[in-house]
């Protein structure tokens, strides 16, 4: 079984929720092209067109006429997408604007007080249930704050740097390491009064904005999958077009590479602020290596699959400084663990990571993706090489990125 062919993938999650609300906040229209296609995304558009924003969508490009945010007449469910729930309570603090948010079961139980303690120093006047959601927002008056977030979490940063467009005075944040940085790329590329340095992001109150026009680049998280499925198929040849390759998000791919994958970036530019290209993908034969805390942010979402193929290379990999993993949409390092040995893998559960020895010969199964989108897409991959199929119990949760996924596979997989 090869994979073999050209792809592009739909644009970046994180890049798609960002310019929605950036968007929203900019007077006039703006235009967005490749917008992602999962469910996480359409939430953000659906709690946006509760507060009054106007969206003309069409097959690829996406209209949004912004500076009209109001008042939402009804509360907002921001679905399983903790991107919406933790940048929109930012945004609408900094706006003046007073709303209720829940999410799904899985949401309602991931952790808000990352969020909301930032916000309380500011000046917002939020609520929740015991630093859950449901989350409510009052109109406040915004105070200036330097936050040194104990963590480095791009979602924690966007709430602030939202929330600080409405503030009298510049908001500062520092962060341990780098997290994803497309917020400060996006703001700056608006026009918002931003300041970037390797100590601090500051931000000053910004009230003209200018609007988007943007093409969204292919989805490097997702595309993650489609690299694993070339690498560990025999005789594969895989070119995908237009992805994001922005430095904190290539830790999937640095670390791929590292292990002996053959990932060649055949041409890149820039758009937008936001490095881009073209890459080419080759069946390879991997050896161990370890992942640490340092370069768990630029790779945390590709922690599933990243998994599955330690199971193929020569020697022990391990991760560790993951310990974030275990509050995502299910604890993914018990969730990998466990459906890894019920494939048959070597894998040892630690706190904050795992240990894998490899290569070891997978054998299908019946797992639980836990409703969990990339659980259900990692493990879908690995199918691929198994003896015997991998039963998933919910396919349906992949939706939540990416709902075309099945038929991609069915495109390169010969």
């Amino acid at each position: 079984m090869a994979v073999v062919g050209t792809i592009s993938l739909p644009g970046d999650k994180s890049i798609s929720h960002r310019a929605l609300m950036i968007a929203s906040m900019s007077k006039g229209k703006s235009k967005i092209k490749n917008l992602s296609t999962g469910q996480d995304v359409a939430s953000t558009i659906s709690c946006l067109t509760k507060c009054g924003v106007k969206f003309n969508q069409k097959r690829y490009e996406t209209t949004i006429y912004g500076g009209s945010l109001r008042q939402p007449d009804e509360i907002l469910d921001c679905g399983n997408s903790g991107t919406t729930m933790r940048l929109l309570s930012g945004l609408l603090a900094g706006q003046g604007i007073e709303a209720t948010l829940i999410g799904d079961r899985s949401l309602s139980l991931r952790p808000m007080r990352r969020i909301i303690e930032p916000l309380i120093k500011m000046g917002v006047n939020i609520s929740s249930n015991n630093s859950l959601a449901p989350l409510s927002i009052k109109k406040s008056h915004l105070n200036p704050i330097h936050h040194y977030s104990p963590i480095a979490s791009a979602q924690v940063k966007s709430c602030i740097l939202f929330a600080g467009l409405g503030a009298d005075e510049p908001t500062q944040i520092t962060e341990p390491i780098l997290s994803r940085d497309h917020t400060e790329i996006m703001l700056k590329h608006v026009g918002a009064n931003i300041h970037v340095s390797k100590e601090c992001i500051s931000i000053s109150k910004s009230t003209n904005l200018i609007p988007l026009d943007f093409t969204i680049p292919s989805d490097p998280s997702t595309a993650a999958f489609f690299i694993a499925a070339a690498i560990l198929s025999k005789g594969s040849k895989l070119q995908i077009k237009n992805v994001l390759l922005n430095e904190t998000r290539s830790g999937f791919m640095k670390a791929i590479i590292r292990m002996g994958g053959k990932i060649d970036i055949q041409e890149s530019w820039i758009e937008n602020g936001e490095k881009i290209g073209n890459i080419e993908i080759r069946t390879s034969l991997l050896k161990s290596i370890q992942i640490n805390k340092d370069e768990v942010p630029s790779i945390i979402d590709e922690l599933p699959i990243f998994a599955i193929m330690a199971t193929q290379a020569v020697g022990e990999t391990i991760v560790s400084g993951a310990k974030e993993l275990r509050i995502k949409e299910s604890d993914r390092i018990s969730t990998i663990c466990n459906n890894l040995k019920l494939i048959g893998a070597d894998v040892k559960e630690l706190d904050d990571g795992f240990i894998i020895n490899g290569p070891t010969k997978l054998q299908g199964a019946s797992l639980r993706s836990f409703d969990d989108h990339r659980i259900a897409m990692g493990f879908s991959i690995a199918d691929l090489i198994t003896d015997g199929d991998i039963q998933l119990d919910n396919r349906e949760c992949i939706a939540v990125s990416y709902p075309e996924f099945d038929t991609t596979i069915k495109k390169i997989v010969q």
